[in-house]
């Protein structure tokens, strides 16, 4: 052969051997990213389905957050809740023995007290935040601040909220009224505290106006105490639903994950299969390429 005849093969060869390198250099690629392809337009057909796949994944991811901290908020609502209802339900009783027994020592005291729990969940905050306020948030939403203030101030002065209350988009569609006020918690318990403040000071024995008044901020207590268990109810329905809208969006989110790896993720044991097959090819161009290139007529004269 003589060397003139050998250079279009070399061209070819050299072509091939070009080509070989690119398939290599793309299959090392996909090896180190454990991706298909660099780019979404290199997914061809997929490309829609994946991008489109990518913005409902964030929008979940976005939500999920959302929803997270909606449920914070919301179990911080529940201590609160409970804590007003526990401290008050145990006020109540003390009151109900002593108006059976006559004997009221620390009554007066357990009444300060129940008043300033009451007083302090009401005034929470989250983030420096007033939990209840609703959008009055550069205030305090319940201002009385002692058992004996509260004998004369009334309830649209004791309340400072509004009923502008916290909303958050927690699934595609879904918008979740969530927020509490105080004084849908605490009213009908602050007129229960008012007439035991209105009492006056409780020695260790009652006298008869005194337990006529108690038996009055006894019943109040109660009518409170419902009011209040509605509330928490309710905000424990809303827990309920967000806790289910949340699963359901880890399924979804699951789901949208799988459908970007089964178009974006590359088969890694395939990927090693091709990458010894190419090395293998690439070797071999590049042994006939160097005997081609050491051809000429010298050796057939």
């Amino acid at each position: 052969m003589s060397r003139v005849a050998t250079i279009p093969l070399q061209r070819t060869m050299a072509s091939a051997i070009q080509t070989a390198q690119e398939k290599l250099a793309i299959t090392q690629k996909r090896l180190s990213t454990g991706k298909k392809a660099a780019d979404f337009a290199s997914l061809g057909t997929e490309t829609v389905r994946n991008l489109s796949a990518h913005t409902m994944l964030e929008q979940q991811k976005a939500q999920a957050t959302v929803s997270k901290r909606v449920g914070t908020t919301m179990s911080l609502y529940q201590g609160h809740i409970e804590g007003i209802d526990s401290s008050t339900r145990n006020l109540r009783q003390q009151i109900l023995t002593a108006l059976g027994t006559g004997q009221s020592a620390g009554l007066q005291e357990a009444i300060e007290s129940s008043f300033q729990q009451m007083r302090a969940s009401l005034n929470a905050s989250e983030g420096g935040m007033p939990l209840f306020a609703g959008s009055q948030t550069s205030q305090m939403p319940f201002s009385v601040a002692t058992l004996a203030d509260a004998a004369t101030v009334p309830a649209d002065q004791a309340f400072h909220d509004d009923n502008v209350l916290a909303t958050a988009r927690v699934a595609d569609g879904v918008d979740l009224t969530y927020g509490i006020n105080a004084s849908s918690i605490g009213q009908g318990l602050y007129e229960a505290f008012r007439t035991l403040a209105q009492v006056g000071q409780i020695g260790n024995t009652l006298t008869d106006a005194q337990k006529t008044a108690l038996q009055d901020g006894a019943a109040k207590l109660a009518s409170g105490l419902t009011t209040l268990g509605q509330v928490n109810a309710d905000n424990g329905r809303k827990q309920n639903q967000v806790d289910d809208l949340a699963s359901r969006g880890e399924d979804r989110a699951l789901l949208l994950q799988q459908v970007i790896q089964d178009n974006e993720d590359a088969d890694l044991g395939q990927v090693a299969v091709d990458l010894a097959q190419q090395k293998t090819v690439l070797e071999a161009s590049y042994s006939v390429f160097s005997q081609l290139s050491s051809l000429s007529l010298v050796k057939y004269l």
